[in-house]
């Protein structure tokens, strides 16, 4: 039988995101409350700038673009406190918002703007000439790229982002009211296939996740008492649920840092008093080695939230030994919105390598996990491993453009099959164990081996490939590492470690750094195949703790 979150069901409203933050009867927490301060200190947004920044916004797509409903918008940028009144204004105007990672190359990034049809692109002027480049691939007029943040572009005419708004006395120019139904947003998460999915979320989605996060681990946090630090990647729908619509539903001050640096991460923590964080692995790792630690104060931390992957039980009694700071962990998917597991704070301890306890209104079952199709797939028993299917109201509406995808992603009775193998204890606590996609997750990203193959294969060095993920102990993640049969051409570069090099620098410049060749490239006669022609990974798995990578690059140059 499945199994049911053991909190009680928190109440879904049939509101949009709209409704749900700015209009709700219940808010414990005034307008001029700030919600979103730049790092610097010197910009900031309370909650009324936001509602009042959005509506302009929002009015402004429907007069100067004549935005339309479901029309999309596409964000190419790092974190910035503009992000916020960008999206809801996108919302105001009946939009649909597509992130993207502001890592992307041109190509990446033109894949995603005409696969989803976006019709505008907002970028900041650090990343403005990529995203020129990948509007012009697609046909975005470059009236249609837009910047936020502090700097101007005065070069390439683009406007900033405030001065899409309607004229004076022009109005008026209501709120298209979304339906709980209707898409916010499309979160492209990579797939088996090696092109990036869409995954659909709809207003209700996320409105249930906020409300089911609140009703699980929320308690433990407020507006009053409590300051977030904003550097999880807004263009994820981790960052985006747990920090971007939380703190704006929850009344919580978050200090938004553009990118990751540990110097400015520590001193941000000490200057404002941040209370809690969401971070990855590496971050974790970071706080029990580097000696920089000492020189900050960090006693404010109140909890470190994980997710991504595992923590080892010596790697948070290290950081609690140092800093006496808790770390609990999370677990979810963009497929669900994402968050759908969290330790408990008051059980952060005692249930060390789980990922907590299920969030509520949601059930799940284990399945038996094989690659043979649904005809084989059985429901398991009580302590058995088996895939995680679970469903709930922050569970997604499908694929984008991608009919094939969803039905093999989502049950009949509504369950989606997360690819994870796990198991539950007697005490309602899940552990992921193992995956059975064969996706690479570096640092929390999710990348796909056969998109990296796609791309080397491009390389006049390489006749055939296959990329793996293995396990990086220093960096304690996984990183790709490409088995490569070498063309003809490199042979006549020279020695091997020349060839490896070559091509560990040439996937350098053709794909986001989350994606480079960190675990370098080992030569290989043949790629092993089954006789379908499909790349039997496990083989080269078990092979590659004794191979030996050559063309590894330092941690200065990847």
């Amino acid at each position: 039988m499945p199994t049911k979150s053991p909190f009680p069901d928190v109440h879904i409203p049939d509101v949009d995101l709209w409704d749900l933050i700015f209009n709700r009867p219940n808010r414990d927490f005034p307008d001029q409350k700030v919600i979103y301060r730049a790092l610097d200190s010197t910009r900031n947004y309370t909650f009324a700038d936001v509602k009042n920044l959005a509506t302009t916004f929002g009015q402004g797509l429907q007069k100067v673009w004549d935005w339309q409903k479901d029309d999309i918008l596409a964000l190419y940028t790092p974190n910035d406190i503009d992000i916020p009144p960008v999206i809801y204004g996108a919302f105001y105007a009946g939009g649909i918002v597509t992130p993207a990672n502001p890592g992307y190359s041109a190509t990446e990034l033109a894949y995603q703007l005409e696969n989803s049809g976006a019709k505008a692109l907002v970028t900041t002027k650090a990343f403005l000439h990529t995203a020129l480049e990948a509007a012009q691939q697609v046909g975005i007029a470059s009236d249609r790229v837009i910047v936020l943040g502090v700097d101007t572009d005065a070069t390439n005419g683009c406007k900033h982002w405030t001065s899409i708004r309607a004229p004076s006395g022009a109005g008026p120019y209501p709120r298209r009211r979304a339906q709980p139904e209707d898409l916010a947003f499309l979160a492209y998460s990579s797939g088996t296939t090696g092109l990036p999915k869409g995954v659909m979320l709809t207003h209700r989605n996320i409105v249930a996740d906020l409300l089911m996060i609140q009703g699980a681990v929320g308690e433990w946090y407020t507006s009053a008492d409590d300051k977030f630090l904003g550097v999880l990647p807004f263009f994820h729908i981790y960052g985006l649920t747990g920090l971007v619509h939380q703190t704006l539903h929850r009344g919580i001050e978050m200090v938004v840092m553009p990118s990751f640096d540990m110097e400015t991460f520590l001193n941000t923590i000490q200057q404002h008093k941040i209370t809690f964080l969401y971070v990855a692995p590496p971050v974790i790792v970071r706080l029990s080695r580097d000696k920089m630690v000492d020189e900050y104060d960090l006693s404010s931390v109140k909890m470190i939230t994980c997710g991504a992957a595992p923590l080892t039980k010596e790697l948070v009694d290290t950081v609690y030994a140092r800093l006496r700071i808790r770390i609990n962990q999370a677990y979810g998917l963009s497929e669900t919105s994402p968050m759908t597991h969290c330790q408990p704070w008051n059980e952060w301890y005692t249930s060390i390598g789980s990922v907590g306890k299920m969030f509520p209104n949601m059930h799940a079952k284990y399945m038996s996990a094989t690659a043979t199709g649904a005809a084989d797939e059985q429901e398991l028993g009580p302590g058995i491993a088996g895939e995680l299917w679970l469903t709930g109201p922050n569970l997604f509406a499908g694929y984008w453009k991608n009919e094939t995808a969803t039905r093999e992603a989502i049950t009949p009775d509504g369950y989606f099959k997360t690819g994870d193998i796990g198991f539950q204890d007697e005490f309602h606590n899940f552990y992921i164990t193992d995956r059975v996609k064969e996706l690479i997750k570096y640092k929390g990203f999710q990348v796909p081996p056969a998109e990296l193959e796609g791309k080397l294969m491009e390389s006049a060095l390489i006749d055939d490939v296959a990329v793996i993920g293995v396990q990086d102990e220093e960096r304690h993640t996984e990183v790709p590492r490409a088995y490569v049969v070498a063309s003809s051409r490199a042979h006549q570069r020279g020695d091997e470690q020349a060839q490896a090099r070559a091509i560990v620098l040439w996937m350098h410049e053709k794909v986001a750094s989350h994606k480079r060749l960190r675990g370098g490239v080992v030569f290989i006669d043949e790629v092993p195949k089954s006789a379908s022609g499909k790349i039997l990974r496990r083989v080269l798995k078990e092979r590659s703790g004794q191979d030996v990578p050559l063309g590894v690059m330092s941690k200065a140059r990847l």
